[in-house]
């Protein structure tokens, strides 16, 4: 067996999860929405590093996520280590600089959910810089539509709280995930412009995630930060 694929179990449930649980305390909500097998994409809102790290350990399932390219492109004994972490934890390495490369990241999650795999995706494309919902990239409306994957939103709470922006080491404090019903866009892009057709799941997406957050939406983009984080 992969080696990466024994560190999941390890960290979810033996040397992360339980401290992460103390630490967190994390209340989850609906979790019933998140099918048990077969694809399912978990689409959520994003406010702190830590949320695609929480996102996996309150499902019951292995969830792969992106992760930023530089997080696997690491030189040196601790870049290696860093790069089999994040592969181990399901995560997918995405250049952000966008063309084939994120067309390239988009395949690979195809293929996550076309092997009946849960994805987890943060819409957005960053975190929040101010807490509130911001507009969502049409990725997720894409995959959705591609794979016939259901769209399971999620409310992320309190990470921004354990976690503000600059602080590279999380708090203790509570958390808290709200998870909504599954939403089906197959067909969606039949007599449709795949593009149009695009913008309009996303939209519908992000509408249950901020009915499940409570946050006040931008109908704009989120701006990168500086770092690219």
């Amino acid at each position: 067996m992969d080696p990466e694929r024994l560190i999941y179990p390890l960290m979810k449930y033996v040397l992360v999860g339980p401290a992460m649980r103390l630490a967190f305390l994390p209340s989850v909500s609906g979790l019933r929405h998140v099918p048990r097998t077969g694809p399912v994409i978990l689409a959520a809102n994003h406010l702190a590093f830590v949320d695609s790290f929480v996102l996996p350990l309150m499902v019951p399932r292995r969830v792969h996520f992106l992760g930023k390219h530089e997080y696997f492109t690491g030189v040196g004994a601790r870049g290696r280590a860093i790069a089999t972490l994040f592969r181990s934890v399901g995560a997918i390495a995405v250049d952000r600089s966008g063309g084939r490369a994120a067309l390239d990241a988009l395949d690979t999650s195809a293929r996550v959910l076309e092997e009946g795999g849960a994805f987890a995706i943060h819409p957005e494309g960053t975190r929040s810089p101010d807490g509130r919902l911001y507009r969502g990239r049409t990725g997720v409306a894409r995959l959705a539509m591609r794979t016939g994957a259901p769209v399971v939103p999620v409310a992320i709470e309190g990470t921004d709280r354990v976690q503000p922006r600059g602080r590279a080491v999380p708090k203790p404090g509570r958390i808290g995930l709200r998870i909504g019903a599954p939403m089906d866009f197959t067909g969606r892009d039949a007599g449709t412009p795949r593009g149009r057709a695009a913008r309009e799941v996303t939209d519908e997406i992000m509408e249950a995630i901020r009915d499940l957050s409570g946050q006040e939406y931008v109908d704009d983009y989120a701006p990168r930060p500086e770092n690219g984080s």
